[in-house]
């Protein structure tokens, strides 16, 4: 029996939550009664888009952290199934990064 979930929403001005728990249905009903978070509670209705089953709550709550700090479209591709995308996607891409300068 899954013991942790970790979960992204959709708010309605179309910004993502990631989230985690060991209920997930009973998390997502907080958060449409605006008793989830502070985030969601200003944005209702949210939509549940995707979710990852873990065997221990630590292990959703480390993938949420994980998650959390990536780009939409990371994200977008997480959620799309484009997992090969993720590393292309995780590029610095900052004109100031060392793979941008030339070797002198």
């Amino acid at each position: 029996m899954p013991k942790g979930f970790m979960y992204i929403l959709k708010c309605d001005d179309g910004s993502y939550y990631t989230g985690s728990t060991v209920d997930l249905e009973n998390r997502l009903n907080q958060h449409l009664k605006g008793k989830g978070s502070v985030y969601t509670k200003t944005r209702l209705p949210v939509e549940l888009i995707y979710y990852e089953i873990y065997p221990r709550i630590d292990q959703a709550f480390y993938r949420e952290k994980q998650v959390q700090g990536w780009s939409r479209k990371k994200k977008q591709a997480l959620m799309d199934g484009k997992l090969g995308n993720l590393p292309g996607l995780a590029a610095c891409k900052n004109d100031s990064h060392f793979k941008n300068f030339e070797k002198g």
